[in-house]
């Protein structure tokens, strides 16, 4: 999850990595649900024109994953931070289950 390629034992890890998957999933919405075994991560794909959003890629991890993700993400950020400058977060609004917003719905 990090730049390291080394795995906990001190061994090289050797990894594949298809071309296909090289191409990456362009993502600029994310949805995280979890149960008590499993965290899924749904990267979505929300562009003008196109009516309906759609899950580019979906990850599911058990829990202990997440929180090595977590980290690994974290200490990203803060190197890249440290190279690039701060990464402004504009109009931040409050976090929902959904990108449209909140809505009152009426039964």
């Amino acid at each position: 999850m990090d730049n390291n390629n080394q795995n906990p034992q001190g061994q090289q890890l050797q990894i594949d990595l298809s071309p296909e998957i090289a191409k990456g999933v362009y993502s600029n919405f994310q949805i995280i649900s979890h149960s008590k075994t499993e965290f899924i991560l749904d990267f979505i794909s929300m562009l003008p024109g196109i009516p309906k959003p759609t899950v580019g890629s979906r990850v599911v991890m058990v829990p202990e994953h997440a929180k090595r993700l977590l980290q690994a993400l974290q200490e990203n950020v803060v190197r890249y931070e440290q190279e690039f400058g701060k990464i402004e977060l504009e109009n931040q609004q409050p976090r929902t289950a959904t990108p449209f917003g909140t809505g009152h719905g009426q039964a």
